[in-house]
C-alpha cells in the first residue's frame, strides 16, 4: 500500500514538472495546452515537456559532445519506455505513463529524437540545401507532436493529421526564423537559411572552398526570411482549408496554429527582420494577454 501511494506521489511530482517545464521554456505552447480537454493534458504535457527536454540539450550543454550524448540518451529511452523497464528521470517517467495508457506511436517519438541528432551532428558549415530540408526538419519535431497528442486522445482522421503536418511545419519554420539571431551568436549551422534563398538574395559566400552565410545586407537578409516565412504561411493556409473535414474533438490540438499566426503577423510588422528587439518581447512579439485572448477566442470559435 505503501508502495502504490509513493508511485502515485512520485508520478504526481513528474507530471508537474512536465507542466513546469513546458511553461517556462515554451510558453506559448503552454497556454495552448490549457485549451486541450482535461482527458488530453496529461499526455500533451508530457509530450511536450519531452519536447522541450531534446530541444535545449544542445543548447544547455557547456560541450556539444555533452548535448549529443543526452540526445542519444534519450533515444535510447525511448526504447526503454516501450521495454516497460524504469526510468528514474520524472519527463520519461511520465511519458511511460502516458504510452502505457495511449496508443502512441514509438516511430513519431524516435523520428524527433532521431531528427535533433542528426541536425546536432552537423558540421556548422553544413548548410541546408533547401528549404524542403528544413520543412522535413519541422515536420519531424513540431508535426510528430500534434500527430501524438491527437494520438493520446483517440483522433483518428486523415484531414487532422493533414492539417497538423501543416501546422508544425508553418510553426516549426517560423521558430527557426525567429532563433536566427541566436543561432547567429553560436555560429551554429549557418543560421537555418537554406543554400538556395541564401544565393537567392545575395547572402551566399565561398570562404576557404566552403560557403558561408553573409549577414552584413540586413535588407537581403529580411528578403530571404520573407521567403521562408510566406512558406510557412502557404502551411497555414493549407491546413486552415481542411478546417471543414477535421473533425471537431481535433481542433482544440490544432491551435497551435494561432501561435504561429501571431509569430508571423510579428513578422510583419517588424518589416522580416528577425534582429529587431520587438520581436523577443512578450509572447512571441506581442503583449501576453493579447496572445490569451486571441487563443481563447478562436478556441471558443472552435476555429485554428
Amino acid at each position: 500500500m505503501n508502495g502504490t501511494i509513493a508511485s502515485s506521489s512520485s508520478l504526481r511530482a513528474a507530471f508537474s514538472h512536465c507542466v513546469q517545464q513546458v511553461r517556462s521554456y515554451d510558453y506559448h505552447h503552454y497556454l495552448c495546452l490549457l485549451e486541450l480537454p482535461p482527458s488530453m493534458r496529461k499526455a500533451a504535457f508530457a509530450l511536450r515537456a519531452f519536447n522541450v527536454e531534446t530541444s535545449r540539450a544542445m543548447d544547455v550543454a557547456t560541450d556539444p559532445r555533452i548535448g549529443l550524448m543526452r540526445l542519444v540518451w534519450w533515444q535510447e529511452a525511448i526504447d526503454k519506455i516501450y521495454a516497460s523497464k524504469k526510468i528514474e528521470h520524472p519527463i520519461a517517467q511520465a511519458l511511460s505513463s502516458v504510452i502505457s495508457e495511449n496508443k502512441i506511436s514509438k516511430l513519431w517519438l524516435k523520428r524527433s529524437v532521431e531528427a535533433r541528432i542528426n541536425d546536432a551532428r552537423r558540421e556548422d558549415t553544413e548548410i541546408p540545401e533547401t528549404i524542403d530540408e528544413l520543412e522535413k526538419y519541422a515536420e519531424d519535431t513540431a508535426s510528430t507532436l500534434l500527430y501524438m497528442t491527437l494520438q493520446s486522445g483517440g483522433i483518428r482522421s486523415t484531414a487532422a493529421d493533414h492539417a497538423a503536418s501543416h501546422i508544425g511545419k508553418a510553426g516549426g519554420l517560423l521558430l527557426l526564423l525567429k532563433s536566427l539571431p541566436y543561432h547567429a551568436t553560436r555560429n551554429r549551422h549557418c543560421f537555418y537559411i537554406p543554400v538556395k534563398v541564401a544565393e537567392e538574395h545575395g547572402l551566399l559566400a565561398k570562404q576557404g572552398g566552403r560557403f558561408e552565410i553573409r549577414l552584413d545586407s540586413r535588407e537581403r537578409l529580411c528578403d530571404a526570411v520573407f521567403d521562408m516565412a510566406s512558406v510557412a504561411n502557404a502551411h497555414l493556409r493549407k491546413a486552415r482549408d481542411l478546417a471543414g473535414t477535421v473533425p471537431k474533438e481535433a481542433l482544440p490540438v490544432l491551435l497551435q496554429a494561432v501561435p504561429a499566426q501571431v509569430l508571423l503577423d510579428s513578422l510583419r510588422k517588424v518589416e522580416f527582420d528577425v534582429f529587431d528587439p520587438r520581436l523577443q518581447r512578450g509572447v512571441l512579439g506581442v503583449p501576453p494577454l493579447w496572445f490569451q485572448l486571441k487563443l481563447k477566442w478562436s478556441s471558443l470559435r472552435g476555429k485554428y
